[in-house]
């Protein structure tokens, strides 16, 4: 082989180039694969896991073997540092990788230290965690009521919310008391007539919503708002809004506000053009993105296109993010909330779309 492409992360924005390998390897492109499981979560269902909608295979894609299948290396492990003078990846195993092209898509992580102080919680982030939190609710829900608290008002605190409530009610449970720790107010960046939508879902299954104060420190069964009021709950989910991964900052490259990797309109790095990336890792400088699949997904074929263009040296495509784009919320207990050009509406249906959507983008990549 004589060019080397390593793709950092195995999430949403490296699928194209994922199911590409076999072409790219008969280019001469020898083709590594990093992530920290054998498996990659969508997390798009993840918070349909925990309300019993979906299995943890129905929402994971078998990544290491779609990579081996091809001819590609994929190796187990998670990225320290990168040095990108040298074109080299620092491992947490301590081993280095040399590439000629390498593309990131190493997602985000939810910043719970801030406030979590002692005891158990499942951060929304990594997807499996929600799994965990869902087995540790079943197992209380067959002896009583259990109190949950989501940290978090946006979309994903939503979620969460939701389908804990959904999960306690299965094999015969007691249910959930709900609360959702909204912060200052609850889904603050949705239209208005969405955001009706969500607090009449969440009223008619008495999920209270905890506004006008954030969360200061989380003890065990216990949180605590920074106005002094308190609440204990058995169970507890943070979904705070998430960070990129700080492996960029640590590195010394150059990134956006958030931290997350400085990219171009090529999705490429201004000061080192043998690096990429995409989803929620990354900042792109013409337009700051929302951390939603959606751009994820859109990336997916620029990406393949100009990792393949730079190693070969021709000209590399931009990348458009596009105009408005479909919101669906999954509410759990098979209801939805959809939003789509300032049309809102919730209920079924509204779950039915985005089951249907998600579904598909699974078979998509399955092996």
């Amino acid at each position: 082989m004589d060019k080397h492409l390593v793709l950092v992360g195995a999430g949403h924005a490296h699928m194209t180039a994922m199911a590409q390998i076999s072409a790219l390897q008969t280019q001469g492109i020898k083709v590594t694969v990093i992530g920290p499981s054998s498996h990659h979560y969508y997390s798009g269902m993840g918070p349909g896991m925990l309300g019993g909608t979906y299995s943890a295979a129905d929402i994971s894609f078998p990544v290491q073997q779609m990579v081996e299948a091809q001819g590609g290396i994929f190796i187990k492990d998670r990225l320290e540092a990168i040095d990108a003078g040298k074109r080299s990846l620092t491992l947490s195993s301590g081993n280095t990788i040399a590439y000629d092209v390498a593309s990131f898509n190493i997602g985000s992580h939810v910043p719970d230290a801030e406030v979590l102080k002692a005891g158990e919680v499942f951060s929304v982030k990594p997807i499996e965690n929600l799994q965990a939190g869902r087995q540790r609710i079943l197992a209380l829900a067959e002896k009583g009521m259990v109190d949950v608290g989501v940290v978090g008002g946006g979309p994903a605190g939503l979620e969460v919310a939701g389908n804990s409530w959904a999960c306690g009610r299965e094999r015969g449970g007691k249910g959930c008391r709900v609360r959702i720790y909204a912060g200052k107010h609850f889904m603050a960046r949705v239209p208005v007539k969405v955001r009706k939508r969500c607090i009449q879902v969440m009223a008619g299954r008495n999920i209270e919503i905890i506004e006008g104060s954030y969360v200061a420190e989380i003890n065990t069964g216990e949180v605590r708002l920074a106005d002094g009021r308190t609440f204990q709950d058995q169970v507890l989910f943070t979904a705070v809004g998430v960070r990129p991964n700080p492996a960029f900052t640590r590195s010394g490259l150059e990134t956006g506000p958030d931290g997350g990797l400085l990219v171009n309109t090529y999705l490429q790095s201004p000061k080192y053009p043998e690096i990429f990336g995409g989803g929620d890792c990354i900042y792109f400088a013409d337009q700051p993105l929302a951390k939603v699949g959606v751009y994820a997904v859109r990336q997916n074929p620029v990406l393949l296109a100009n990792l393949q263009a730079q190693l070969s040296g021709q000209p590399l495509t931009p990348f458009d993010p596009g105009g408005d784009y479909l919101l669906i919320f999954n509410c759990g207990n098979g209801e939805g909330v959809f939003h789509k050009s300032g049309v809102a509406f919730r209920g079924r249906l509204a779950f039915w779309i985005k089951d249907y959507i998600d579904r598909a983008f699974m078979r998509r990549f399955q092996p």
